[in-house]
């Protein structure tokens, strides 16, 4: 397993990016100030996308695994090297989600604490309902992260 910065042609990654976050002119908001990495084991299974908030705050934007590969330990895996890769340049990582208890549950277990809710964020923000394991995304909840 190898995970690599991305740098270049960020877009060509647009179909796995879009199983986290389902709206491209969304995506567009951070894919360019963002640092993007790839995990490979074999070939692709996992990107994310993390962007500087402040001199402390890092947030995790983006992290998608294919689907054939979930469950599989990928993104967990992700999220341990890019905590690594910020702990000497930021205090805290935040990554906000949907209300979906077993993706909330999933960063818990990687070491995330819920922080705050940013009430009707998907509704705000999106141009359609989403949906996610058929609850309604509606607020948007982060959790931090001490690096």
């Amino acid at each position: 397993m190898r995970v690599e910065k991305i740098t270049d042609n960020k877009k060509q990654y647009l179909d796995l990016l879009l199983l986290a976050d389902e709206q491209e002119d969304m995506i567009d908001r951070y894919l360019a100030k963002g640092d993007m990495f790839a995990l490979f084991d074999d070939d692709l299974k996992t990107v994310c996308v993390v962007v500087a908030i402040d001199s402390e705050t890092c947030e995790l934007k983006n992290i998608a695994t294919y689907e054939k590969y979930q469950g599989k330990g990928y993104a967990r895996a992700m999220i341990k090297f890019v905590s690594d890769f910020y702990k000497n340049n930021y205090k805290t990582m935040l990554v906000g989600t949907g209300d979906v208890p077993s993706i909330l549950s999933f960063y818990e277990s990687c070491g995330f604490e819920k922080s705050h809710v940013i009430k009707n964020f998907f509704t705000d923000n999106y141009d359609h309902p989403m949906f996610e394991e058929g609850v309604q995304l509606i607020d948007m909840v982060y959790l931090e992260k001490k690096l």
